[in-house]
């Protein structure tokens, strides 16, 4: 019997040790993200301080920031170097973002772009809710989340040459709903452990934030475009 007491208390204190690794590495993914939101809210002040430059060169800080991205991919299992190269490419990200908030403020005002930031902090926040307190597994819709990321890459670089303001409404709105199912399968990845690193699940939330933040940016822009 106390044989079979030592072997329960060391299995309890295992399994206590990953529940609190596990609760430690969600809290450092959630603060890293934090930290991303801010330094791409910093970007895009930054851009609109120097408004005049960064359209001049928005190209360039275009390519800097597809280089920041893939560097970060490179840099996956380095700390430190990945961290630098997460903030560099969410401050990058802020930055690029300043032209499509100008059209946005144009077309519909300062107000669009609060909405734009609030109805997407309310998705984030309801859809990670959801993830965690849903007794579903998620995983089966990644392959269908992968698809349907791919088509709306494709219709996107299609309608670069298209140029047409109703297939780019119906793209925002499909990219829109799609990260907001990302945000869920993510936040579910990261409570199951599945990412290496807090920096690598702080890099997968960011992006489904920022998407649905452009995607909705675009909506406020292209419609109130269309009242004129």
């Amino acid at each position: 019997m106390g044989l079979y007491d030592r072997e329960y208390t060391q299995s309890y204190d295992r399994t206590q040790a990953l529940d609190n690794a596990l609760v430690s590495f969600v809290k450092t993914t959630y603060k890293i993200f934090a930290g991303s939101l801010l330094l791409g809210t910093l970007g895009a002040l930054l851009g609109f301080m120097f408004f005049e430059v960064t359209i001049a060169y928005r190209w360039a800080f275009f390519i800097a920031e597809l280089v920041a991205f893939f560097g970060l991919m490179f840099s996956r299992g380095k700390p430190g170097l990945n961290l630098l190269m997460l903030f560099a490419f969410t401050t990058l990200s802020g930055i690029t973002l300043v032209p499509l908030l100008s059209f946005v403020i144009t077309q519909s005002g300062v107000g669009a772009v609060a909405q734009a930031l609030g109805m997407t902090t309310i998705i984030f926040g309801v859809m990670s809710i959801y993830a965690i307190k849903t007794k579903n597994d998620l995983a089966n819709m990644g392959k269908m989340l992968f698809i349907a990321l791919i088509v709306v890459f494709v219709c996107s670089i299609v309608n670069i040459f298209l140029g047409s303001p109703a297939l780019q409404t119906i793209i925002a709105g499909v990219g829109a709903v799609l990260f907001s199912l990302y945000v869920a399968y993510d936040t579910q990845n990261i409570i199951k452990g599945a990412y290496q690193s807090p920096v690598d699940a702080a890099v997968s939330l960011y992006l489904d934030f920022l998407n649905i933040f452009v995607s909705l940016l675009q909506l406020f822009g292209l419609l109130g475009n269309n009242r004129e």
